[in-house]
This record gives structure tokens, C-alpha cells and sequence, in this order.
């Protein structure tokens, strides 16, 4: 066995997103470390204006961007991504890889202590990673595991059925990540995990629908294998006293709270409001292209869309131009994938169904459906103005050529809760994959395939071409196997309308100008940023 270490240097791209490169052993250390980060001023209480509710800080078993947001600066794990997206070990000291693949041996860094003062040992881990195999939403991503065991309080070791090269990619991600909890809360069930994690802040108060505050944690143990923050670990200090997410879902209201200074940043700035920002010396701008791919995704178990035709006629009709235009305010561009143009994962397989708006085609498509005008529902919410907005130009233009399309308007989680619980209440759910494209093709086309796909396959049975397609993405030797593999599943799931992308949309978030260190993310980072004196 060879050591990986994690001093100063990020993992070595491989495969789809990011993973070690396997073959080539140990990871040599960097060149001598700078002085770590230090805050240039200490205390305040930040207050973030985010665009959507979060009612549970649970990353193991939720999606949703607004839990993301938060629960990423309080929850770490074992591994993580930086900010060029490539694996870098957090929690974990080390890694040691076999030379045929099938067991991962983690050391875990001393001395880190969780936010109710009790020392993280190998049993938390076994913990975290047993729950995980229980209610995480990507537990797919332990398919190939055979067993995990912990040999002696700092040693964490993985054994695997068969080798799998996108392992590491899928154990770094951070999109539903496997972070490292107490062992007392294995047994917490979904959405009611306890929030004590290892990270730089801990929860002081949490009032569902209005805000989220955290403090600092003074008993972290930061990684000194860096000198500063990098993407979603590294170094990390908090310099604020207090972070308090306030939930502002009223595009106009996050506007005049960053003007009046009673929002010191927000995650959204609306187009329309740009340009008179702009001219604000006390505020700056930061716009973060590709910030998601709007999205809605059919209701495979329910009538009408359980029937491919259906779902086909809706695919036909659709102006994506209209659509995306009412979603972004006119920032976005159309992207048939699921993953952005600029990455080196894109494909457009499939770019034969994209942006018909063909009415005729999709009446040919209604009518062999046997479509008999029963209500369409189209779940979608108000917290985010693009998924609504969305959706009302999408229900006019299904209207328009008979489809008695009706929308459902809810907040975002209870739409969230709708969607995964109540299969008979809708028929289309709007959402915005972001995390996820941008980490790369698995963590994205996790959403479709088993057993954590979201769009409720008719009777309990995946697509097997699908099924196969997926585990070529996960299992075959090459990146460019791996690659054709994620190629063909695209062109699956939208030749079988199993969801429907409409294009990729721009984020611009913003802080007042006293705010430094603050870098635009697609999740804040709160950790060294601080308030300039």
C-alpha cells in the first residue's frame, strides 16, 4: 500500500469529475507551508439574505440548496472538494489506497473534537457511514462497498466488493455528502439530525421560515495541512461572532436590505436591479455564471406522464427561449445537457428533442397519448422566482394546445416533501440542479438512476439501458468509457423524457463593500471572511 497525504496540495484529477490518480501511488507533499490564514479583524454578526426556507439541516437526506447553504458550515467530511472541484482530504489525515483497488485506509486528523466537546474517534465515522447506508439520498454511491471497519480509534478502513474508479470522486462530493456526526446520532431519523458537526460554526438558534444563526466555534481544530480556505475545506477560520442566514424570499426585499446595510449580503440579486446597484459604492457586485440548470422532471409513476407519448408532447411544445427568459430576467443561456458547455464533461447527446416548441409535433404526440384532458399538476414554489416563473410559462404554453395544465404553489421545502412523499399529487416538479453539474456527470444523473432516482419509476422498475448506462459511468476502466457512458444515459433520459433541462441561468450575489474575503460560491462560504474596520 501506498500513503496519500494531504499537506499542501489538492488530489489529482481523474475520471468524470475529480478523483486520485490511482496509479500513480503516493501524493508527494508540497513545498513549504506559508503562514496560515489569520483574521484580519475578529467579531460582528454577518447577516445573508437567502432566497429560499430550509426546514432541516440534515445533509445526509436532503437536496435542497437552502440546507446546503448552512449545513456546510457546520457538518465536514472525510474528504471534500477545492476550488479547482478536485478531491482533497478534510477529516481524514491520510488516505492509503491498495494496489488492486478494493480497500481505502483513512487516518484521521487528531485532535478534532465535535461541537458538543466530545472527540471524533473511528466510531463516529463507522456511525456517520452506517446511517448513510440507511437514509442517504446518494447512498447508490455504496453499492460496491462490501464492508467499512475501524481497527483502532484513529483508522477508518473501506473494503470494496469490486473496484471502482469514480469511488473517490463519489466519497468527496459535497452535494449530499456523508458528513461525520456524533455516534450517539446514528439512529437520528431523515431530516431530524441533530446539527453537531466538526466544522468553524455551530447553531446557536434555528426558527424554521425565518432564520438561521450560527456562532463561532471556538473549540476547531482547523486542518493544518493548508494555509487557507480552498473550495469546501482546506483552512478555515471563523471571524465573524455570529452568521445569521436570513430567509428573504422576496427578490425586492434582499434588494433594500443590502441597500440600507441590514443584509450585509445576499445569495441573489434580481437582473432588473443590477445595473442601479451597480452605482452603489457600498455594495459589490459578484456575478457566478452557470449558477444552475433549470430543470422539471416528470412524474414517471402517475397518469398522464406515465405515458411516453404524453411526455413527449410536452417536450414538443416547449419554447425554452420564453421559458428561461421569464426564469432568469434574461440572464441564461439555453443548454440542452446536464452539464455546462464550458466543462470538459459536456455532451450534447440527445440535442434532437431540445427546443422544438413544434405545436404540431406535440399534438401528433397528445393524440396517441389517449390524453383526455385530466388535470396536469405542476409542483413548483415562490421561494425561488425562476422555479415559479418557470412554471407559469410552461403551464401556458401545455394549455395552449389542450393540456389542462394547473400549477401547485408551495414553499420549497414542502414542495421538496411532495415531490419525494406524495406521488399522486403532481405530475411535474420544478427545481434547479446546480451543485451538481458543476461537480460533475455522477453526482447529476444520481438524481435519475437507482436507487435514488427522483422521478418515481412506474412501477418500482428502472429503465435497463438506463441502468446500464449508469453503471458504465461508475464502473468502466477508461474516462472516455466512462464518459461515452454518461454520453448514451443522456440521450436516454431525454429521448425518454425523464426530465426535461431548459437551460442554464446566472447568479449574481452580492456583499456590501465592508465585506471581505467573501468570494462568490454556489454555497457561502463563511469561514475567513470578516468585516473590514
Amino acid at each position: 500500500m501506498k500513503p496519500v497525504s494531504s499537506r499542501r496540495a489538492s488530489l489529482a484529477p481523474f475520471g468524470l469529475a475529480a478523483s486520485f490518480a490511482l496509479a500513480m501511488g503516493a501524493l508527494t507533499p508540497g513545498s513549504a507551508q506559508a503562514a496560515p490564514f489569520k483574521c484580519p479583524h475578529v467579531g460582528g454578526d454577518f447577516v445573508f439574505g437567502q432566497e429560499a426556507n430550509v426546514n432541516s439541516l440534515d445533509q445526509m437526506t436532503s437536496s435542497a440548496i437552502s440546507t446546503r447553504n448552512i449545513a456546510l458550515n457546520i457538518f465536514e467530511e472525510l474528504m471534500t472538494r477545492d476550488s479547482n472541484n478536485h478531491p482533497i482530504l478534510d477529516l481524514a489525515d491520510s488516505m492509503t489506497e491498495s494496489p488492486d483497488h478494493l480497500t481505502y485506509t483513512f487516518k484521521l486528523r487528531k485532535g478534532v473534537k465535535f461541537q458538543n466537546g466530545q472527540k471524533m474517534t473511528s466510531a463516529d465515522v463507522v456511525a456517520s457511514f452506517n446511517r448513510y447506508k440507511k437514509v442517504g439520498l446518494a447512498r447508490s454511491m455504496l453499492v460496491n462497498v462490501d464492508h467499512w471497519d475501524a481497527p483502532d480509534a484513529d483508522t477508518f478502513v473501506i473494503h470494496m466488493k469490486k473496484a471502482q474508479p469514480t469511488f473517490i470522486t463519489q466519497l468527496s462530493s459535497f452535494s449530499v455528502p456523508i458528513v461525520i456526526i456524533p455516534a450517539s446520532e446514528e439512529n437520528d431519523p431523515p431530516q431530524q439530525l441533530k446539527p453537531i458537526g466538526t466544522g468553524p460554526w455551530q447553531v446557536e438558534q434555528f426558527v424554521p421560515g425565518s432564520f438561521v444563526k450560527l456562532k463561532r466555534y471556538a473549540g476547531y481544530t482547523p486542518n493544518t495541512h493548508f494555509d487557507n480556505r480552498t473550495g469546501y475545506g482546506g483552512y478555515k477560520q471563523a471571524c465573524f461572532n455570529t452568521v445569521t442566514f436570513r430567509i428573504v424570499t422576496e427578490p425586492g426585499a434582499r434588494v433594500a436590505g443590502l441597500q440600507t446595510g441590514e443584509l450585509q449580503g445576499v445569495e441573489d440579486v434580481p437582473t432588473k436591479s443590477v445595473a442601479a446597484l451597480k452605482k452603489d459604492k457600498n455594495i459589490d457586485l459578484l456575478p457566478l455564471k452557470n449558477w444552475w440548470i433549470q430543470i422539471t422532471y416528470p412524474n414517471l409513476s402517475a397518469p398522464p406522464t406515465d405515458n411516453l407519448d404524453f411526455r413527449k408532447a410536452v417536450q414538443a411544445v416547449l419554447n425554452m427561449s420564453d421559458i428561461m427568459d421569464a426564469a432568469s430576467d434574461g440572464s441564461y443561456s439555453l443548454n440542452v445537457g446536464f452539464q455546462y458547455p464550458n466543462q470538459p464533461t459536456y455532451t450534447d447527446a440527445g440535442k434532437s428533442t431540445y427546443n422544438l416548441h413544434n405545436a404540431a409535433l406535440a399534438k401528433k404526440y397528445l393524440a396517441a397519448s389517449g390524453y383526455k384532458g385530466q388535470p396536469v399538476v405542476l409542483l413548483t414554489d415562490k421561494d425561488y422566482a425562476p422555479m415559479y416563473n418557470a412554471a407559469l410559462v410552461m403551464q401556458s404554453q401545455l394549455q395552449a394546445i389542450g393540456i389542462n395544465a394547473q400549477l401547485k404553489v408551495t414553499d420549497w421545502p414542502t414542495s421538496i416533501q411532495i415531490s419525494m412523499h406524495d406521488p399522486k399529487a403532481w405530475n411535474f416538479f420544478f427545481s434547479g440542479w446546480g451543485t451538481q453539474p458543476a461537480i460533475g456527470p455522477i453526482d447529476t444523473m444520481a438524481f435519475l438512476a437507482p436507487p435514488d432516482a427522483v422521478n418515481l419509476p412506474k412501477d418500482g422498475k428502472y429503465d435497463p439501458a438506463l441502468v446500464a448506462a449508469w453503471n458504465g459511468m461508475n464502473d468502466k476502466p477508461t474516462e472516455a468509457e466512462r464518459q461515452a457512458s454518461f454520453a448514451a444515459m443522456q440521450k436516454i433520459v431525454l429521448d425518454k423524457v425523464y426530465a426535461i433541462p431548459f437551460g442554464s441561468l446566472t447568479k449574481v450575489q452580492a456583499v456590501r463593500s465592508n465585506v471581505k474575503g467573501f468570494v462568490p460560491a454556489r454555497i457561502p462560504r463563511m469561514s475567513n471572511v470578516w468585516f473590514a474596520n
